[in-house]
């Protein structure tokens, strides 16, 4: 049975043209892009709602495109390939995945060398697009309801994506999709108050690096005066960090004003594990510790979370919540 599929364009490396590189207008791409499309799927081409430089997109172009995805569902689409840049990519994939869980089947790729050659007229004579679009286009019609990444010949799990080098071919890292993960079931309606909510979502994530500890105290001090949401510090290890009882009331005076702390890893594989006695801090002072696949994974987590309760107390009562 041929299984149609909605393949949605939102810029990146893979529609670009020129010296130097420029994104070729979704008009003139489209038609290009057809030209080069398997026959044996039954594909439609859509534009997404923002297209632009995916280092420059944000959780309000991945709310549209989820909106788009979700309206064409009711138009009886099942099946979504998500051409993107490569630089956001782990996190456009992160947050399609936390917010549409398994609803439908969607696999998102990218490429580091662009489809077509200069002038916009024929493939590149060297390029990763049309390999990394044909095993997303393979995987989305044989893989069970969810959201995946396919490049470089492989299919990895959506949450656990990893972009592990910048120019590289293998570029990312993460589960294979036949590996089993844990699964959010819950699926958010994306409205157009989701998305105006999200224009004020303010998320610092802070990089440990070799600090005497007053300063860190000191550092923390900066944030009181104009508090996130959520602040991230990457710890390392395990999750390891030096503290003492200055950071920790600095910490509870930040929750006071609403900002959530979330404990995370710099080290992007093993995850978290709190079994040392230097930790014995993050329920003294009520830190949440991250459970996230990744770190895009975590970003998606803060998104959903921000977008389904309305204050700082109730991300803290459900942050461990895992609706199965």
């Amino acid at each position: 049975m041929n299984k149609k599929i909605a393949l949605i364009y939102m810029g990146g490396t893979f529609g670009c043209i020129g010296e130097p590189l420029a994104p070729m207008p979704d008009a003139e791409f489209i038609p290009q892009l057809k030209k080069v499309l398997a026959p044996q799927f039954k594909i439609e081409c859509f534009k997404a709602p923002s297209i632009k430089d995916s280092s420059a997109c944000t959780a309000i172009d991945w709310l549209m495109l989820i909106q788009q995805i979700q309206s064409l569902q009711l138009q009886n689409f099942q099946h979504f390939v998500i051409i993107h840049g490569t630089d956001t990519l782990s996190y456009a994939a992160a947050t399609l995945s936390r917010f549409l869980a398994e609803s439908c089947h969607v696999v998102l790729t990218g490429s580091q060398y662009p489809l077509l050659n200069i002038q916009g007229d024929n493939t590149r004579e060297f390029t990763d697009a049309l390999d990394n679009l044909n095993t997303a286009l393979d995987a989305v019609t044989r893989l069970p309801l969810g959201v995946y990444l396919a490049f470089y010949h492989q299919v990895i799990h959506a949450r656990t994506t990893l972009k592990a080098h910048s120019t590289a071919l293998d570029a990312f890292k993460g589960l294979k999709a036949e590996q089993q993960i844990a699964v959010d079931h819950s699926v958010i309606q994306v409205q157009l108050s989701h998305i105006e909510k999200a224009k004020s979502l303010n998320i610092i994530n802070w990089m440990m690096v070799p600090t005497e500890i007053l300063q860190f105290e000191h550092n923390l001090e900066i944030f009181s005066k104009h508090a996130p949401h959520f602040l991230i510090i990457q710890a390392y290890g395990v999750g390891n960090l030096a503290i003492n009882a200055g950071i920790i009331q600095k910490i509870k005076s930040l929750q006071e004003n609403g900002c959530q702390i979330i404990l995370s890893t710099q080290v992007p594989l093993g995850g978290m594990d709190q079994r040392y006695a230097i930790s014995q801090w993050i329920k003294d002072s009520k830190i949440l510790v991250s459970d996230a696949l990744s770190q895009a994974d975590l970003y998606a987590k803060i998104v959903k979370i921000y977008l389904q309760y309305p204050s700082s107390e109730q991300w803290h009562d459900h942050w461990y919540d895992h609706p199965e």
